[in-house]
């Protein structure tokens, strides 16, 4: 059993209505049995047909009350797991956005969208059946058993004493199946990543050389994942075997004994036929579980899953609510330390920084200096060691905070595109938007003219197995996003280090548009940018070595002018 499931919200008032309804469900049951097998018995004894039409009515009327409440205990199934799945999708949407790109790089950016897109489905169908399933199993043996004890103590022993073996067999089968599944679930994962990541850099594989002797490797990956996925169903297909081997037998034995007390004169034809009817009706909630235990496995690996995403949570986490960001704000940072876990990465040290309204803040730095490492901070993806944010004289120990992030827009270097329209796409996180705002926001981005060019305008599918984007279109996409979003404080990730001058030149005039009136810090190794800045934070290691205007930085003549002579030195202009 699921002990997961008993913490989702709202599960008691579902599992009560279910337990209910599969108690009415047990009762129609026994009277289908009942009334069948004293029809038969009349007719066996010679009795006219029109003597039984009333039984036989009756048993049909409970066999469509069997129906109809079975139909309502999946509605009621249906729509607590749909509710509960949607609210997993947004409540793993946002700890993904809380969590940032580097957990999402971690995990692998494959896994995550499996996740979101095909995890939720499969922990959704999992839900559905469970629920009922392992309400059937609890109460449907047991109130058939105590009616058959009435009845007949012999038959409703050997039932009783039946059952431990089976149950004893699926769950040995079950915890079987489920190291096998586990492995599948990890192989699925590992393809999912190897996938994506082939998928993005096939254009440099094509232009090295090297995307024929990468299929060797996909087909390997491919190759694993099959190997697994046949170990489970293996392991599936005996489970259902031995169940339905046991459940015969057991059925045959009761069968057997019945018959003997017909010879014999000990047992009368309708109690025997009552009883031979019901036995099936005994097993079938443990055949069933058994059956749809290993279809179902996936989704509670993926529900697993997901639930571990979300219950994360840094010790050093502040449930403070921040202030809002406006035109009179203050961010001030003093003396905040972030140092990674496994110390292979260089963090930050030391940052004090201070700054107020709408402002352009740009960051630079040779490679590795930090740079995204404080757009992290700063996005509240990352859990400083140490140090403190002043947010209009409020204090907080992280910025890792739900009103501080739904203030912000980020832009990385490569947006993710979803395979889905141009109109779904850019309204992502704004999914109830109007059509004529989504309309103003592409064209503020620049992308009236894509659209127009598109064979089905805004309707058209994108991303992965849709019509590809070049790099400059994809950034369009995300600035789109930003547009409609319309949030004050924007952090860029190095967003145009892929494009070529050209492009970005192309793209700089829409992106200080979009950064007009709003608080923007824009890490980037490409100087020119730093012009357009109010401020420059250079780092170094780690360390804010200088802040300053691009004019007083250059009249220092420090780390700043070096960077800027070092470009200049290499035929680039700042």
């Amino acid at each position: 059993m699921d002990k997961a499931i008993f913490t989702y919200k709202g599960v008691t008032p579902v599992l009560i209505k279910l337990a209910v309804l599969t108690i009415l469900q047990c009762g129609m049951i026994i009277v289908q049995a009942y009334y069948l097998a004293n029809a038969i018995s009349s007719l066996y004894r010679g009795d006219l047909f029109r003597t039984v039409v009333v039984k036989l009515i009756i048993f049909l009327i409970a066999l469509v009350l069997r129906q109809l409440l079975s139909v309502w205990k999946k509605n009621i199934s249906f729509h607590f797991a749909a509710h509960t799945s949607e609210c997993f999708r947004d409540a793993l949407l946002q700890k993904l956005i809380s969590l940032g790109p580097r957990f999402i790089r971690k995990e692998g950016s494959g896994m995550t969208v499996t996740l979101v897109m095909e995890g939720i489905l499969k922990f959704r169908h999992y839900l559905e059946i469970y629920l009922i399933k392992m309400m059937n199993m609890a109460i449907i043996p047991m109130v058939i058993v105590l009616f058959i004890f009435k009845v007949s103590v012999q038959s409703a022993v050997i039932l009783v004493v039946t059952l431990p073996i089976l149950v004893t067999f699926l769950i040995l089968l079950g915890l079987a199946a489920k190291s096998k599944a586990d492995r599948q679930f990890q192989s699925f994962h590992l393809l999912s990543n190897h996938f994506i990541d082939s998928l993005r850099g096939l254009e440099t594989l094509k232009y090295l050389g090297l995307s024929k002797e990468h299929v060797h490797k996909i087909n390997s990956v491919s190759e694993a994942y099959r190997r697994a996925t046949i170990k489970t169903l293996r392991i599936a297909f005996l489970s259902s075997f031995a169940l339905d081997f046991f459940t015969l037998l057991s059925v045959a034995t009761v069968a057997v004994f019945l018959g003997l007390g017909l010879i014999n004169g000990t047992v009368q034809l309708h109690p025997a036929l009552t009883i031979l009817i019901l036995a099936p009706e005994f097993f079938l909630p443990i055949r069933e579980l058994g059956a749809d235990y290993h279809a179902t496995l996936d989704g509670k690996n993926a529900g697993k899953k997901i639930a571990e995403i979300i219950a994360q949570e840094s010790e050093h986490h502040d449930h403070k609510i921040l202030p809002v960001w406006n035109t009179s704000s203050s961010l001030a940072i003093k003396h905040v330390n972030l140092q990674f876990p496994d110390h292979q990465q260089g963090g930050l040290q030391d940052i004090e920084l201070t700054v107020s309204g709408p402002q352009k803040i740009g960051i630079i730095g040779a490679s590795g200096a930090g740079k995204s490492t404080l757009i992290d901070l700063l996005s509240g993806f990352l859990e400083p060691s140490s140090g403190e944010f002043w947010i209009n004289g409020e204090k907080s120990s992280t910025l890792s905070n739900d009103v501080w992030q739904q203030q912000v827009t980020y832009i990385p270097q490569h947006p993710y595109i979803f395979n889905d329209t141009v109109l779904n796409n850019i309204r992502f996180y704004q999914p109830e938007a109007a059509d004529d705002d989504v309309l103003r926001a592409a064209k503020k981005a620049g992308l009236e003219e894509v659209i127009q060019s598109l064979p089905q305008g805004l309707e058209t599918v994108i991303g992965d197995g849709g019509r590809s984007l070049s790099g400059g279109q994809e950034q369009r996409i995300a600035l789109a996003r930003a547009f409609l979003g319309n949030r004050s404080i924007i952090m860029l990730d190095e967003p145009t280090a892929h494009l070529d001058i050209e492009t970005e030149a192309e793209l700089k005039e829409t992106m200080l548009k979009l950064f007009s009136g709003k608080l923007v810090f824009f890490a980037t190794h490409r100087l020119h940018w730093m012009l357009d800045m109010d401020q420059i934070i250079v780092l170094d290691q780690g360390r804010i070595v200088e802040i300053g205007s691009h004019e007083q930085l250059i009249a220092n003549k420090s780390y700043y002018y070096q960077l800027v002579e070092a470009q200049k030195g290499d035929g680039q202009h700042g």
